[in-house]
């Protein structure tokens, strides 16, 4: 099966991963450490309702939430999953559309999932001169024939953001076409103000809207795999639970995200950590004549007609090719915002290989591999 995916560094050994975005600062000491505690209970099956955790995450959405909307409103909203992911195909599996609305480039997992039930999709191209961020002209897509629409924001290659007010404009419409709207947030939490730009806010009101998050990116736990929709609809989130196997999150897996959820100072240190990052990158992209999507999440969206993702792999680098994606050709590379070290090298095996491009005869620093 063919990986289409960052962060294949399995086959690609030893490199330095600038594939996949995920928190570069790993997980933190107390999520690690509550991960290796709750092995002592891996003979018990998880709890498939994930309590402990539903508990500790409603009380914390109780922020982000309407004032008066009580804990166990938010409690009984919530689906936890396998990875977002997981939650993606159960939903797909449970809602069974007929027609959906793609808009691409975006995330590979949508159209996939949407493949499993032989639905019909409708894909509306973002310009790349408008960055790919989305347009009041997508409201055009909504139909009454459309069954689901899949948004991201930020949205994966190009971290733009939706703006509020267009993602209102979907919501109503959708609600008076009866479509179901599905919104990835997995990168909100690298946002300069997350919170202002999350739209959870008023979701209890909302049963049309399915919001999806992870632990996966800033709390740097892909191999952990926890993922959770937010959700006021209790039929689709009970089919969902229906068509999926009970144990989908394990004992571990709920452990660390118990313990994630009280990592809000030092995930504001890593959100403006790799802010400054992300503007060094873009700074030395932009000297380097690198073209480049200015991004508002942890990665960024380069367009080279040099084959950066083969160049940069004789520096023990590994970028994501995104030539894969629909909307985009071969020329379209993802970079992750990483350490200041590991960007600054990253910058100078780019401008060594602009140099060769160009011909230019600056002189050269001397190459180094990555250790």
């Amino acid at each position: 099966m063919e990986y289409k995916h960052g962060g294949d560094i399995y086959t690609n050994e030893g490199m330095l991963d600038f594939s996949v975005n995920v928190n570069p600062f790993g997980a933190s000491e107390s999520v690690k450490t509550a991960a290796r505690e709750s092995v002592e209970f891996i003979s018990d099956y998880p709890d498939s309702y994930c309590r402990k955790l539903r508990s500790a995450l409603a009380e914390k959405l109780q922020q982000e939430m309407d004032e008066g909307c009580e804990r166990q409103t938010i409690e009984e909203m919530l689906v936890f999953g396998n990875g977002a992911a997981d939650l993606i195909y159960a939903l797909v599996l449970a809602e069974k559309p007929r027609k959906a609305v793609l808009t691409v480039p975006s995330f590979l997992e949508y159209e996939q999932a949407l493949q499993t039930v032989d639905c019909q999709i409708r894909y509306h191209k973002l310009e790349k001169k408008r960055w790919f961020r989305l347009q009041e002209d997508y409201l055009q897509e909504l139909t009454p024939d459309v069954d689901l629409i899949f948004l991201c924001s930020p949205d994966n290659p190009s971290g733009q953001v939706i703006e509020r007010g267009l993602l209102e404009q979907i919501l109503k419409k959708c609600e008076q076409n009866h479509i179901r709207m599905v919104l990835d947030e997995c990168f909100y939490e690298f946002l300069e103000k997350p919170q202002k730009a999350a739209f959870a806010r008023t979701a209890a009101k909302h049963p049309q809207l399915f919001l999806i998050r992870a632990f996966t990116k800033m709390h740097a736990m892909p191999g952990l795999r926890l993922g959770y929709g937010i959700c006021a609809d209790r039929k689709l989130t009970e089919r969902m639970a229906h068509i999926r196997q009970p144990w989908s999150v394990s004992v571990v897996a709920q452990a660390a995200g118990l313990a994630a959820l009280q990592e809000e100072e030092r995930t504001k240190a890593i959100r403006e950590k790799l802010a400054a990052e992300r503007s060094f990158l873009e700074n030395g992209l932009r000297a380097a004549e690198i073209e480049y999507i200015p991004s508002e999440a942890n990665y960024i969206l380069l367009k080279s007609p040099v084959d950066l993702y083969e160049k940069l792999k004789k520096y023990h680098i590994l970028i994501r090719d995104c030539s894969n994606y629909r909307g985009l050709e071969k020329g379209y590379y993802r970079i992750a915002v990483r350490k200041r070290e590991e960007n600054e090298y990253l910058l100078q095996a780019l401008i060594t290989i602009q140099s060769y491009r160009s011909q230019a005869k600056c002189p050269m620093k001397e190459e180094k591999t990555w250790d």
